[in-house]
């Protein structure tokens, strides 16, 4: 399904562990009411973490309607909504201590958990803000890359500015807050470098998708 991750000097032998978000977390604040969290290697024992969830996760290859044509998404996915029994018990572990850590901060609690296998560097996400589910002028979106890092870029949907980015994995966190995803916009972007493969896992609230 997938090429080998280069593991992470950092990782090797690592067992699963969490950072502490009160010591670790760094917020940049965006324009327009929006901020970004992050906390690089927050995850420990990433390298692992993926090996068995890209075994354990049913993934799924989509198609979508892209103006005219329908189209390979080109990624895997697999989606676990609030009721539904997650493949590890370390994205459980990661769940909660990102609940506890940020639904005081809007309100609601994280309860779903979205995965995306970006197999190598064909694989991508065009620039979108999470906004197909309900509406909502502020959430919390958070992802924990695991694999090979990839660029995550942001950029304001005015176009002002620069684009923001942010080479992310193994075991990286990455949290866009605010209104985010309402003001801005974010982007895995396909790149020609060889390179192996990387999973984006994403925390959020309910019927934010």
């Amino acid at each position: 399904m997938t090429g080998a991750i280069q593991g992470s000097l950092f990782d090797v032998g690592q067992e699963f562990g969490l950072g502490s978000l009160t010591a670790s977390i760094r917020r940049t604040t965006l324009a327009d009411g929006a901020w970004l969290d992050l906390a690089p290697g927050w995850l420990r024992g990433a390298d692992d973490l993926f090996d068995r969830l890209v075994r354990n996760v049913p993934w799924r290859a989509e198609r979508r309607r892209m103006y005219d044509n329908v189209v390979d998404v080109p990624r895997l996915l697999c989606h676990y909504g609030e009721d539904q029994p997650l493949p590890d018990p370390a994205l459980a572990d990661a769940r909660r201590a990102l609940d506890e850590y940020y639904s005081p901060q809007i309100g609601e609690p994280l309860c779903t958990v979205g995965l995306c296998l970006y197999r190598d560097g064909r694989d991508s996400v065009a620039w979108h803000g999470d906004t197909s589910g309900r509406q909502v002028r502020e959430t919390v979106v958070a992802i924990v890359s695991l694999g090979n890092p990839r660029q995550l870029m942001l950029r304001h949907k005015r176009g002002s500015g620069e684009t923001l980015r942010f080479p992310v994995g193994h075991g990286d966190l990455l949290v866009m807050g605010g209104s985010c995803q309402r003001t801005w916009e974010h982007a895995v972007p396909k790149t020609s470098r060889a390179t192996g493969p990387r999973m984006s896992v994403q925390f959020r609230p309910s019927g934010v998708r």
